[in-house]
């Protein structure tokens, strides 16, 4: 499978920093498989990766993109804070926790990994700490993850620079449109984490895959495509950046081969129409200290 690296579509984010639409995740891959994995990635083409201090990975990322042999320069980096590592001198040094494990002098995307609801006091600390970052040059942008509309209002009365980017779950399944709404009209970027309906979430509500969906499915077969390309075309064609995560290097490839087709306005909204309302992730009020704090180890 050929694919095209230098047309992979870029989004321009609000800072006027651009990174790639598609960025390979490494979420739940175990650190003894993240080396290959990323390495496979950026073989295969992908140039943004995304990563968290959470994940447990982010050296083996960083070794990864070293043995790639591409410039730093060529690899758009995102990495998230934990709720842990909240509080304004506490995420100074979460930067340095990440760029050390990384091994890189700047951080191309940093977020805040949950919106804390309940300690929002803090999430606005560790979101200034992100501001002098940025101001410092040691992040080329910022932004959240998994912030709800009232969240994001919270933040912009007690911040002052827009963040970049708003990672939250969205995928045929569950699309969050509200989200979407406040992101767009606020001029921040939707990344879409769990972008082909995360598989598991549905195993136990009896609730088909994504991957398995007769409208995706019967869309896909139009096209000649897979409903894994389906559904990332789907996010391109809407605006949104997606990461998708495989260990398996033909869909690796797979789901970076998104551009040599067009969804027509009827099955956009074909798919648009699949939305559950059903949350695979936990509900982003109950991400508290007490329920998922954990210290993340030092360099």
């Amino acid at each position: 499978m050929t694919v095209h690296t230098s047309k992979i579509p870029t989004l321009t984010l609000n800072n006027g920093v651009e990174m790639p639409a598609l960025g390979y995740g490494v979420f739940q891959t175990p650190p003894a498989e993240t080396v290959a994995a990323v390495e496979t990635a950026l073989g295969a083409g992908y140039r943004h990766v995304d990563t968290a201090a959470a994940y447990g990975n982010e050296r083996e990322v960083g070794e990864a993109i070293r043995r790639s042999g591409l410039d730093r320069s060529d690899v758009f980096v995102e990495t998230k804070v934990w709720i842990s590592d909240y509080g304004y001198d506490a995420t100074l040094h979460a930067f340095d926790k990440s760029a050390a494990k990384l091994g890189v002098e700047t951080i191309d995307l940093l977020i805040l990994h949950q919106a804390l609801p309940s300690r929002f006091d803090l999430t606005t600390e560790a979101y200034r700490a992100l501001e002098t970052l940025l101001a410092d040059g040691k992040v080329r942008a910022i932004g959240v993850s998994n912030f709800m509309p009232d969240h994001l209002e919270r933040l912009a009365e007690a911040t002052s620079v827009v963040p970049a980017v708003n990672q939250v779950e969205v995928h045929p399944y569950f699309r969050q449109p509200e989200v979407l709404e406040a992101d767009a009209a606020a001029g921040i970027l939707t990344q879409a984490w769990s972008p082909i309906g995360g598989i598991t979430f549905y195993r136990d509500a009896g609730h088909t895959s994504t991957l398995e969906d007769a409208t995706i499915v019967g869309i896909a077969q139009a096209h000649g495509r897979t409903p894994a390309q389906v559904m990332l075309r789907w996010h391109l064609q809407q605006g949104r950046s997606a990461i998708p995560k495989s260990v398996t290097p033909s869909r690796i490839a797979e789901n970076l081969d998104v551009l040599g087709f067009e969804l027509s306005g009827t099955e956009l909204a074909a798919i648009d129409a699949l939305d559950t309302g059903r949350r695979g992730g936990p509900e982003p009020a109950d991400v508290t200290l007490d329920t998922f704090g954990r210290e993340i180890p030092e360099a």
